[in-house]
């Protein structure tokens, strides 16, 4: 259960529940698109269970799908089969930017998962790919009771219900003209998806940042890194001043391509680095650590729950309005990739020379979020679905 419910603001309708009810969630991961979408899903999904739902995931078997994963975490998972590159259609202009995303032409896409979920017949579909758009969900909408959509982008039309964007910055207003009137918009932070051992861990993360030190470095770039960014990092460090006594983890998804090369690399560094392979105690890494090197993507909003001062990466086109609210609300720095090795050489001669950068990083992440998103939006979820009774 998450913590703190009641000093949170959470009333009676919290008790609400979804017993019996099947949601089904959209949602990829892959080599491409990384493993964010699903991993987010998840901890939805997690907290849906605890209300009583039973969820069913719908998936592309990409390269670097989640499905083994996904059934792990007590979930079902239905794969869909690839389509071979030459079978593919190509994109249209009207086509979402992502399209290529998804594998497969989206009437092909639909008509599978349609095949699927009007035979489970759950309440709430929910939604989680850039790669769809109203066109999709449209030919969904007769086969489940509501539909929601998980969005990072306002890029593109949505014919949903429920929509949620939890990034910084985000406003309702930005999708007023892409969703029907009466669909409920969650924006910001506040409805993060983040698991419940981020928030169990914020008091005691924010306790041993009272007195900054440098004894741990944390670099995650996501569960692909296909780019081989957490290399240049590494390489880049050699000749950092960081403390002889200082560690380096390095976390990694066992579907990262790159994975033997990092741990040949690692092998090599001055100081003692770690590289962990599919690590499941993440809130437990970045409350121990005392420095992140990490994309600015979803594992943005964690690190800012437990205080840990940040340099970000910028490694995908759709982290960079992420990137620049993070950096104007001082929760973290951005490191150029161009030049990396110089930039985090000066960056951490700063640090040195100004401890008190990591306080500040600290201070504004703490006021960004507090971890109890997952729980705020499964009981918009349940609370929608109970209105029917009422």
């Amino acid at each position: 259960m998450l913590p703190n419910i009641q000093q949170a603001g959470f009333t009676a309708s919290d008790r609400t529940r979804l017993d019996n009810q099947r949601v089904a969630f959209r949602t990829d991961a892959s080599l491409e698109a990384g493993t964010g979408h699903v991993m987010r899903c998840l901890t939805l999904a997690d907290a849906l269970r605890e209300k009583g739902a039973e969820c069913w995931f719908v998936c592309r078997a990409h390269p670097g799908h989640l499905a083994e994963l996904i059934r792990s975490r007590g979930h079902h998972c239905h794969l869909l089969d690839t389509t071979p590159e030459s079978e593919q259609d190509t994109a249209s202009a009207s086509s979402p930017a992502h399209a290529r995303w998804l594998g497969c032409d989206w009437v092909l896409d639909a008509a599978q998962s349609r095949d699927i979920l009007a035979e489970l017949h759950p309440a709430w579909l929910v939604v989680d790919h850039y790669a769809l758009d109203a066109s999709w969900e449209s030919r969904l909408r007769h086969h489940v009771g509501r539909i929601m959509v998980i969005d990072d982008l306002a890029d593109r039309p949505h014919d949903c219900d429920l929509l949620l964007d939890q990034n910084l910055g985000r406003q309702p207003d930005d999708y007023r003209e892409l969703v029907p009137p009466g669909c409920t918009l969650l924006t910001g932070p506040r409805y993060a998806l983040l698991r419940p051992e981020f928030a169990a861990l914020r008091g005691y993360s924010l306790e041993r940042r009272q007195l900054p030190v440098l004894k741990q470095v944390l670099i995650t770039m996501g569960g692909v890194d296909k780019f081989n960014v957490t290399g240049q990092v590494l390489n880049a460090l050699r000749c950092a001043p960081l403390p002889d006594d200082c560690r380096i983890l390095v976390v990694m998804g066992p579907k990262a391509p790159w994975l033997t090369q990092i741990e040949d690399l690692a092998a090599t560094l001055h100081w003692p680095t770690e590289v962990l392979v599919n690590a499941n105690n993440m809130a437990q890494l970045m409350a121990s650590s005392d420095l992140a090197i990490g994309a600015a993507g979803s594992t943005s909003w964690e690190r800012c729950c437990l205080g840990l001062p940040t340099l970000m990466m910028i490694i995908a086109d759709n982290q960079r309005k992420v990137a620049g609210y993070l950096m104007s609300a001082g929760a973290a720095e951005c490191i150029q990739t161009e030049n990396m090795e110089e930039n985090i050489i000066n960056w951490f001669n700063n640090y040195i020379s100004a401890p008190g950068i990591s306080t500040k990083m600290t201070r504004c992440a703490i006021s960004i979020i507090d971890g109890l998103g997952a729980w705020r939006v499964s009981d918009v979820i349940v609370s929608t679905s109970m209105e029917r009774y009422v």
